[in-house]
C-alpha cells in the first residue's frame, strides 16, 4: 500500500521517472503490475486534473482584481478565435498532448482557463493515461527482464489495460453525447416517459386488465359476450370494424360526412374522390384514413391533391375520405346504456388538447419539441411527422401545431373533461345514440367550435364512433394515478359484459369464437400506418 501510494504521489513530480521507476520494481517482484500500472495512472490523471484546476483558479484570482480583470478579458477576446478550436476539439487536443512532451502544462492550463468542461478533459486524460501509462512501465519492464521476454503477469495487466482503454474510450463517447443538448433532451425524455404509466408498452399496462376481462368472461359465459353489446355494429364493434358502414348509420344532422374509397388502382381511386369530393362540394383540406385502424394510425390532413395522390399510393387498404373541421376542439364522449334503461348515461368526457410550441427565433423545431416538457415524451412521433421541417427555425411567437389527429397514440394530450358534463350534453349524446339503431356502448369522437355550445348539445360533429372495445380515454390525463385508471378500465368492461349479456337474453346474436379468433388474428397482421400519421 505505501509503494501504491508513494507512486502515485511521485508522478506530480516526474511522471516519466515515477513510471519507469514502477516498471523497475514490477520487473523485481518487489510490485505487481496491476498495482503499478493503476497507481501510476490515477497519480496522473489526478496530476492532469490538477493543472486544469489550477487554469480555472488563476482566472478567477486575476477577475478579482479589476486592472488584472480588464486585461484578462481584453485577452479573452482577442483569444476567442482560438478558443473555439480548443472547446471543439478537446479531446483529441489532450489524448494527442500526452504523447508530445512539452505540450501537457501550456494546454491543460489553457482548457481550465478557456473553460473546457472538466468531465470532458478528465475523460480524455483518463483515455490517453490508460494508453500510455502501461506502454511505459511494460516497455521498463521488458528492458529490465533483459529484453528477452515480458513476464506473463506484466502480459495479462496489458490486457486489463486493454479492456480499461477501450471502457475509457466508450466514457468518454457517452460523455460526449451527453455533452450535446440534444442528446441530453432524448435521454431525459425516454426517463421521463418510463416514469408516466400512460406510455408504458400496452403488454404491461394491459396485463392486470386482461386478467379482469378474463374473469368476466368466466361469469358471463364467454368472451364472445361482448360481441353482443352493439348489435347493430359488425361484431359489436370489437375489432375490424368498418368505421364508413359505423358513420353511416349514425344520423346524419350530427355527423361529419364521408365517402369510402374501395381498394383498386390509386389513380383510379384519386379520380373518384376528386369527382365526389367536387359533387359535394367539399374543398380542400380533407383527412383521409384507412376504413379499418386502430389509434389513429393512418389519419392524415390532405391540403394538396399531390399528397392525396402519394397516400393513395401507399395505403393500398379502403380508405374513408371527410371534410376537414377545424375545430378547434375535440372530445371524447363514452356512453352506454343497458337495454331496458329509458335514458343512456356518459361515462366520461375527454377533453382532448392539440399540442403546440412556440418559436423563439433562434430554436429549430426539433429543438423546441425536445424542450417543451410534454412535446419531448413524443418526440419521436413529432420529429418523424414533420421531418421535413424539424430543422426550420419558426418565428418568435409562431404556433407550430404538431398533430391533427385526436389520438393519443399519436400526440394528442388527453385531458379528463367533467368540466364539459352537462345535462343537456348528456341527453344530446343520448338521443343521438338512440336513433342509432343497435348501438348501447361506446365512444363518440367529436368535434365543435364553442365550449359553451358543446355543453348546450348544440355544437357537435361526430368524426366516428368506435364500439365496444373502445377506451373510456380519460384515464390518459396526465394527471391520473394509475390505479384510477384500472378502475374505470375494470368498471367500463363490466359495463361491456354486462350489456352483451342482456342482448343475448334477449335473443340478440354473438359472433362466434372460431371468427372473433379470426378477426383478431387479422388485425394484429394489418400493417399499420404510422408513418402517414397526421
Amino acid at each position: 500500500m505505501i509503494e501504491w501510494l508513494t507512486l502515485a504521489l511521485a508522478t506530480f513530480i516526474s511522471e516519466d521517472v515515477t513510471c519507469v521507476a514502477a516498471g523497475t520494481l514490477i520487473a523485481r517482484g518487489q510490485l505487481s503490475p496491476a498495482s503499478g500500472i493503476t497507481a501510476c495512472t490515477i497519480g496522473i490523471v489526478a496530476g492532469d486534473v490538477s493543472l486544469w484546476w489550477l487554469g480555472r483558479f488563476a482566472t478567477t484570482i486575476i477577475d478579482v482584481c479589476p486592472w488584472t480583470a480588464r486585461w484578462y478579458r481584453a485577452i479573452a477576446v482577442r483569444a476567442r478565435g482560438a478558443a473555439e478550436p480548443l472547446h471543439r476539439f478537446a479531446e483529441r487536443a489532450i489524448v494527442v498532448s500526452r504523447f508530445l512532451p512539452g505540450t501537457r502544462l501550456p494546454l491543460y492550463v489553457t482548457a481550465g482557463a478557456m473553460g473546457v468542461r472538466l468531465y470532458r478533459f478528465a475523460a480524455a486524460c483518463a483515455l490517453a493515461a490508460a494508453i500510455w501509462t502501461p506502454a511505459v512501465i511494460l516497455t521498463t519492464v521488458a528492458f529490465q527482464a533483459g529484453g528477452s521476454a515480458v513476464p506473463r503477469a506484466a502480459v495479462q495487466s496489458v490486457l486489463a489495460e486493454a479492456i480499461l482503454a477501450a471502457g475509457a474510450l466508450m466514457t468518454l463517447r457517452g460523455l460526449r453525447t451527453l455533452g450535446d443538448e440534444r442528446s441530453r433532451l432524448r435521454i431525459a425524455a425516454r426517463f421521463a416517459r418510463w416514469r408516466r404509466w400512460e406510455f408504458w408498452p400496452a403488454w404491461v399496462f394491459y396485463a392486470p386488465v386482461t386478467l379482469w376481462v378474463m374473469l368476466l368472461a368466466a361469469w358471463y359465459r364467454g368472451l364472445t359476450t361482448i360481441t353482443a353489446a352493439n348489435p347493430g355494429i359488425a361484431d359489436g364493434g370489437t375489432v375490424g370494424e368498418s368505421k364508413f358502414a359505423i358513420l353511416r348509420a349514425l344520423p346524419a344532422g350530427w355527423t361529419i360526412p364521408a365517402i369510402l374509397l374501395e381498394t383498386g388502382a390509386p389513380e383510379r381511386r384519386l379520380a373518384d374522390l376528386r369527382a365526389q369530393a367536387s359533387r359535394r362540394g367539399w374543398s380542400l383540406p380533407l383527412i383521409l384514413k384507412p376504413d379499418v385502424g386502430q389509434r389513429g394510425t393512418g389519419v392524415r390532413r390532405i391540403d394538396t391533391w399531390e399528397v392525396a395522390s402519394a397516400y393513395l399510393q401507399e395505403v393500398r387498404a379502403a380508405v374513408i375520405a371527410q371534410p376537414y373541421h377545424s375545430g378547434p376542439f375535440e372530445a371524447g364522449v363514452f356512453y352506454y346504456r343497458l337495454p331496458h334503461w329509458s335514458r343512456g348515461r356518459i361515462l366520461s368526457i375527454t377533453d382532448k388538447v392539440f399540442p403546440e410550441v412556440v418559436g423563439d427565433g433562434e430554436s429549430t423545431l426539433e429543438m423546441l419539441i425536445l424542450r417543451h416538457p410534454r412535446a419531448r415524451l413524443q418526440a419521436d412521433i413529432f420529429l418523424r411527422r414533420h421531418a421535413h421541417v424539424s430543422n426550420s427555425v419558426p418565428a418568435s411567437g409562431q404556433r407550430v401545431r404538431l398533430v391533427v389527429a385526436g389520438n393519443h397514440a399519436q400526440g394528442t394530450t388527453f385531458r379528463d373533461g367533467a368540466h364539459l358534463m352537462t345535462p343537456e350534453l348528456e341527453a344530446r349524446i343520448d338521443a343521438i345514440a338512440r336513433l342509432t339503431s343497435g348501438f348501447f356502448i361506446g365512444r363518440f369522437d367529436l368535434r365543435y367550435s364553442s365550449v359553451e355550445a358543446f355543453k348546450a348539445g348544440t355544437d357537435l360533429a361526430i368524426v366516428e364512433l368506435n364500439g365496444a372495445t373502445a377506451e373510456s380515454t380519460n384515464i390518459y390525463d396526465p394527471s391520473t394515478s394509475i390505479w384510477s385508471a384500472y378502475a374505470t378500465l375494470c368498471k367500463q368492461w363490466r359495463l361491456v359484459f354486462s350489456i352483451g349479456a342482456s342482448n343475448l337474453r334477449l335473443g340478440q346474436p354473438r359472433t362466434s369464437l372460431r371468427r372473433l379468433t379470426r378477426l383478431v388474428l387479422a388485425h394484429l397482421a394489418t400493417p399499420l400506418f404510422a408513418q402517414l400519421s397526421d
